[in-house]
């Protein structure tokens, strides 16, 4: 992996933290996390601080997303990875191993009548 890879990986982990912060603290239906932080709401205002944190929710929904395009983008094909149609053919041509097979024992046929009570 290169370099510009794993750094844009680092900030989509670091974004979705965030995420998941943020959902919590939204205040839900009169529960959450949000509900805890009486003075915040006080002074900002609840409905302020609710459109806040869901401008803060997209922001970071769309970030994620940008940046998991980029990074697909940025992985290419440097040699060391095959495309789908090579590993297709290769797969298709490889031998397979045989499975072993063991003798299968017969169990002789019982000649007992079963008995009529």
């Amino acid at each position: 992996m290169n370099a510009v890879f794993t750094i844009l990986i680092v900030l989509v982990i670091i974004a979705s933290i965030l995420l998941i912060i943020t959902v919590l603290l939204q205040n839900g239906k009169g529960e959450g996390l949000a509900s805890n932080f009486v003075a915040g709401n006080q002074t900002f205002g609840v409905r302020q601080t609710a459109n806040l944190l869901e401008k803060i929710t997209w922001g970071l929904v769309a970030f994620i997303l940008v940046v998991s395009i980029i990074a697909s983008f940025t992985t290419g094909n440097n040699g060391a990875e095959m495309d789908i149609t090579n590993q297709i053919e290769n797969v298709a041509t490889e031998q397979q191993p045989e499975f072993p097979t063991a003798p299968i024992e017969q169990a002789a046929p019982t000649t007992e009548v079963p008995s009529a009570e």
